[in-house]
């Protein structure tokens, strides 16, 4: 019998089943190694910032790098019986003392975390760091939950909005205690998702801290990824994230966005955002300053018209970004005395 002649191409073109087997195998090997070397390339890369902090502060700051502990990873598996709730999660902290400092004298507090979606505490805010130090505040940055170079099982316990807010805060508890740390002196400074961090940690522990700065803040998660796309959803739809997509799962976004909170406001409260800022919308920022004011709330925020930089406008070495961080030196300065 004779086949047509495009099953009989068909049939050429396949190798035996025998053939296929050791192929797929070999292709899932391959991929296995390259997804494992692309976690120990993000460690190569952290160790090596790291470095850096040493080498571009060690003349005005003591430079340190911590270990603590911060909540348990609900997502994390029981071993040798030991549940979650026994095994609260290992969070690594940057410390920044500065070497001016006078031996006994407690001082003021900044809690300094990063932003991004996956992101960490990098050298590129060194200048900032280093401006800080200067004007006499120990500085610290966790890399809470999520961040990267710490490998998959740590950059899979990410919780946006969540767990990592305690993250943070476990943070500045922890130099409360081991540090020269005025506790009545401490504030909190981030930029896009660390500003959202820091929004979020003031609403639940007003207490803990004497002011806020949110530059830039991703405040409303629903209006933001509705304009960012689906590539951003899939991010926090993840199955070791979320889990859902927005429109499945409204409340759980409201939950994490700090726009759906801000009747909790108890804190000294400065919001900067910039009208040509391409990562999160000026729009979006709006939202939250209407809302707060909405709530009766009385804090202080500034609308920068188009300034150069966009999304990092004041983290810059403009003359705009540098007098806008003299802004918030000075409300720091107001409020932590």
């Amino acid at each position: 019998m004779r086949l047509p002649v495009p099953l009989l191409l068909c049939t050429l073109a396949l190798p035996p089943l025998a053939a296929q087997a050791p192929e797929e195998g070999r292709l899932k090997r391959v991929e296995s190694r390259v997804n494992g070397l692309h976690w120990e390339l993000d460690a190569v890369r952290k160790a090596a910032d790291d470095q850096l902090w040493f080498l571009r502060l060690s003349d005005v700051a003591v430079v340190d790098k911590v270990t603590y502990t911060g909540p348990p990873n609900p997502k994390g598996e029981e071993t040798y019986g030991i549940k979650n709730e026994r095994h609260p999660l290992k969070i690594q902290q940057y410390v920044f003392i500065p070497r001016k400092a006078e031996a006994g004298r407690k001082l003021p507090l900044i809690v300094l975390p990063h932003g991004g979606v996956h992101g960490d505490f990098g050298t590129y805010h060194a200048h900032i760091v280093r401006e800080m130090l200067e004007r006499g505040y120990i500085v610290i940055a966790p890399d809470y939950r999520g961040s990267t170079g710490y490998g998959k099982g740590f950059y899979e316990a990410i919780d946006y909005g969540g767990l990592e807010i305690d993250d943070v805060v476990a943070g500045r508890d922890w130099a409360v205690e081991h540090l020269p740390v005025d506790p009545k002196r401490c504030a909190i400074v981030g930029w896009s998702h660390g500003g959202l961090i820091a929004l979020m940690a003031v609403f639940d522990h007003p207490e803990k801290f004497a002011a806020s700065y949110a530059g830039v803040p991703v405040s409303d998660l629903i209006t933001r990824l509705g304009y960012l796309g689906q590539d951003y959803v899939a991010e926090f739809s993840a199955k070791y994230h979320i889990g859902k997509e927005p429109k499945d799962a409204v409340e759980e976004y409201r939950r994490r966005s700090p726009v759906w909170s801000v009747q909790k406001l108890r804190t000294p409260l400065l919001v900067h955002t910039n009208t040509n800022d391409r990562d999160v919308n000026v729009v979006e920022v709006e939202q939250l300053i209407n809302a707060l004011k909405a709530a009766g709330k009385r804090f202080d925020y500034k609308i920068y018209q188009d300034a150069p930089g966009g999304h990092s406008f004041n983290r810059i070495d403009t003359t705009v970004a540098k007098e806008s961080r003299k802004e918030i030196y000075a409300f720091l300065e107001k409020h932590l005395k």
